[in-house]
């Protein structure tokens, strides 16, 4: 929506807050809220060609908000939209609306982070197995390479788990029997059955399990020792996961302060060989 469009699209924005959506159900979303002034007098199949998506895409999109169908999402569109203020200019736009959010989120996780007992048990857990399985799958793979990367500066033995397959829980084995007894988990919606099989066998093997996902009420939790919650952006048609990443680098810092001079020495170790092999430009 441009500059000339309404605040209508914020109040059809918070219809969506807190469902958890597929990537068309977003098109769809996103749709609606960009052309918030007049979608609501629009058929199904015109929202449908609207947002690029099939016309039964958009009655399920509807059925997953909890209406009838489309006719009666439409109904509350139109309330919405032709509020008392829908004529004012919007703040954001639907882009700019989504990064809001996401720097929301980031507030609630600066004030969690307050108190840092969990933090700071899921990192003792952490920073003493040897090895330390980190476990990734899907959207979630990215995220415990990038973790991964940087705790193998630190820890002496990293063992991402970002590819599920027949081999997962035998690598969860080797691990196991090479000494491992704590396990990070990173879980986000729409939380992979694998990765949620993992943990629980994880849990029989005798590993502490310290799970970063989106909620503290997530499938994962109920399996987990320690959970530490970040939430997921869902504005955009794929999530946002600015969170959860922020949370890994706290739980690396973390393990860091817990066992701050061996860690010094790798870091010093790594220095050295980095400058002996000229790995990065001067």
């Amino acid at each position: 929506m441009n500059d000339g469009g309404v605040r209508a699209g914020e109040r059809v924005l918070d219809l969506f807050a807190g469902a958890r959506l597929t990537p068309t159900q977003r098109r769809i979303a996103h749709c609606l809220v960009e052309h918030a002034g007049k979608v609501a007098y629009l058929s199904a199949a015109e929202v449908a060609d609207l947002a690029g998506v099939s016309q039964p895409s958009v009655t399920r999109f509807a059925i997953a908000l909890g209406y009838e169908g489309y006719p009666a999402l439409r109904r509350v569109l139109r309330e919405l939209t032709d509020g008392p203020d829908g004529g004012l200019v919007r703040e954001h736009n639907a882009m700019q609306g989504a990064i809001a959010a996401e720097a929301e989120h980031l507030g609630r996780l600066c004030q969690q982070l307050e108190r840092l007992d969990d933090v700071r048990r899921g990192a003792e857990l952490l920073v003493a197995s040897r090895p330390l399985p980190v476990l990734g799958l899907r959207s979630a793979a990215p995220l415990v390479g990038y973790f991964g990367y940087f705790a193998s500066k630190v820890h002496p033995d990293v063992r991402v788990l970002d590819s599920g397959g027949t081999s997962l829980l035998d690598r969860l084995d080797q691990a196991r029997a090479a000494g491992a007894d704590a396990m990070l988990a990173l879980v986000l919606p729409r939380y992979p059955r694998e990765s949620l099989e993992a943990v629980r066998e994880a849990r029989s093997m005798g590993y502490a399990v310290v799970a970063i996902t989106d909620s503290a009420v997530s499938p994962v939790a109920e399996h987990a020792d320690v959970v530490l919650p970040a939430a997921v952006g869902t504005r955009l048609v794929f999530d946002l996961h600015t969170g959860p990443m922020a949370m890994a680098m706290v739980v690396l810092q973390a393990m860091c302060d817990a066992d701050p001079e061996p860690v010094q020495r790798r870091l010093e170790q790594f220095e050295a060989t980095a400058t002996r092999r000229q790995i990065f430009q001067a």
